[in-house]
């Protein structure tokens, strides 16, 4: 699997605070490496079928869509972001 991300994504990543850049860059490790992994706590988002959810923190999230080849990322930021996916 690749990660492609949308531009959205790149927008909302430029705006995290640092230690939170590392902790999704780990939670994306852990995302190739074992998509069941229990830390990611991936999970369909709400009334969506194809797009998923991972936590990265107690409050910030990130959304993507899983197809056969890749995981396109969405959004990331605080829960605000999940009103918008």
């Amino acid at each position: 699997m690749q990660l492609l991300f949308t531009k959205s994504f790149v927008r909302d990543q430029a705006k995290l605070p640092p230690p939170m850049q590392q902790r999704m860059d780990k939670q994306l490790a852990l995302l190739l490496e074992n998509p069941r992994h229990p830390s990611l706590h991936l999970k369909p988002m709400q009334g969506r079928e194809v797009i998923g959810e991972i936590r990265i923190s107690g409050g910030y999230r990130l959304t993507l869509q899983i197809t056969e080849e890749a995981y396109i990322l969405r959004r990331v930021g605080s829960h605000d972001v999940l009103r918008q996916p």
